[in-house]
């Protein structure tokens, strides 16, 4: 029997729990830096060594921390779903918990890319910093979709969202586009699941909306969800 197809669509709250900082802070600020020095074009051309640091720092705490229970459960929903993971995080910890699709929105934190391609990704776990280059001897940058920057994976994104039967919104408030957007793309029929912490939600079905953090939440979604596998 074909499997239902199961959207989620995670955000920076499911990795907070596992101890990745959420980047920005409510005072709009990444790490105390502003988000334009930081996650723009022009900050990399103004400072790229500045650029180099932050996400160096960033790819060292995500060497130090695990995937959580949250990130374990979606793994193995597979066995009884077609689960497909669009996330907005720029960690691995979706893949590490044993995740098999997943797009990331905004990039890859252990990739890197020459600074003249969107294509020509490649693996990198270590520091990176000016003077590295690909193989044609081009300097790489943070594969990160920068604010201002197209965001790439949108339309298969898009696509996906209008096949699932069910939808999780997990680890996000879903107000930052445009991956805010996504959730105008499922079916009318789609139930959606809602787990978040600081729930400010417009959707009416209390039911379907957990006011709590993702790990209590897909603990308390999972018997929901396995009796309509």
């Amino acid at each position: 029997m074909k499997k239902k197809k199961l959207v989620v669509l995670s955000g920076a709250g499911i990795s907070a729990e596992s101890g990745i900082s959420t980047f920005r802070d409510s005072n709009g600020l990444w790490e105390n830096h502003r988000v334009e020095d930081v996650a723009s074009p022009g900050g990399f051309a103004r400072n790229p060594d500045l650029v180099f640091q932050f996400y160096n720092l960033r790819r060292q705490q995500l060497n130090s921390v695990k995937p959580n229970d949250a990130h374990t459960i979606l793994a193995d929903l597979e066995a009884y779903f077609d689960v497909q993971i669009i996330t907005q995080n720029v960690d691995d910890l979706h893949e590490r918990a044993g995740s098999t699709k997943i797009i990331h929105l905004h990039g890859e934190l252990l990739k890197a890319k020459p600074i003249n391609s969107e294509t020509s990704i490649i693996e990198w776990k270590e520091d990176l910093n000016l003077g590295d280059l690909d193989q044609n001897g081009i300097q790489l940058r943070p594969h990160i979709d920068w604010f201002g920057e197209m965001v790439p994976e949108m339309d298969r994104a898009m696509e996906i969202c209008a096949e699932a039967d069910l939808l999780i919104i997990i680890g996000t408030s879903m107000q930052v586009y445009p991956a805010a957007g996504l959730i105008n793309y499922v079916p009318k029929n789609c139930e959606i699941f809602v787990i978040d912490p600081n729930l400010e939600t417009k959707f009416t079905e209390e039911k379907k909306c957990y006011k709590t953090t993702a790990t209590d939440g897909m603990r308390r979604l999972l018997p929901v969800l396995m009796a309509k596998k």
